[in-house]
């Protein structure tokens, strides 16, 4: 399949699922996640009008998106990788949504840029759903309470939650957890599902998917 067509059934599928759980037409929108992608790679999906695209490293980002912004000013950058307080000020220059502020430091220091430098993402908190040692993200328990911190303390506009679920286990029970949290926040929109799930987590709520080797191919 061309990937014209492959990014046409991965909306297709979306669009399904969401007929499936009752829920409103383009209730989801599409994060195409271009990470290991080079510019080449990426022009043609951005030609089959797809203007969401996912980030996981900020460096690899600086290498190729901020030419492909130029030629296709409408496109709208997610970081879905985690961030390090050293790389904040790159990140608040390239990229439109911030998705893993997850501790307090991070919270910080991209409140800070974004005031240094005027402008205003929106950002979601990660929540590591499966307490897992080796992955970004808040634990479920402190969660509500870290948002609250971002708004109150930081005056940061919270947009929603994300996570990713461990690859093992079953994701419908930590998108529920995640869209559970989210009730407790009084927020909205759920990152969650990708290339292997996003019917699941679209059936638990999702407002976003990011899906990558669906769309692109294999890395």
């Amino acid at each position: 399949m061309e990937v014209e067509e492959r990014l046409n059934d991965v909306l297709s599928r979306i669009r399904l699922g969401e007929k499936s759980a009752n829920r409103p037409e383009r209730a989801v929108s599409l994060v195409a996640v271009s990470k290991t992608f080079d510019a080449e790679a990426i022009r043609p999906v951005i030609a089959a009008g797809q203007r969401l695209f996912g980030e996981n490293r900020v460096q690899e980002a600086q290498g190729k998106w901020p030419e492909l912004k130029r030629e296709t000013p409408d496109i709208e950058l997610h970081l879905i990788g985690p961030l390090q307080s050293n790389k904040a000020a790159d990140a608040v220059a390239l990229f439109d949504v911030i998705e893993t502020i997850d501790r307090e430091k991070i919270a910080r220091a991209v409140a800070a840029e974004m005031t240094r430098q005027g402008r205003r993402l929106r950002l979601y908190v990660q929540v590591n759903t499966g307490l897992e040692a080796q992955k970004a993200g808040i634990a479920p328990e402190e969660a509500v309470a870290f948002v609250t911190f971002c708004r109150d303390e930081l005056s940061l506009e919270i947009e929603g939650l994300m996570c990713i679920p461990p690859f093992d286990e079953n994701p419908g029970p930590h998108f529920a957890l995640l869209a559970k949290i989210a009730r407790q926040c009084g927020l909205e929109r759920l990152s969650m599902g990708m290339s292997g799930d996003f019917e699941t987590a679209i059936a638990f709520g999702a407002t976003s998917v990011r899906v990558g080797s669906a769309i692109f191919g294999s890395r």
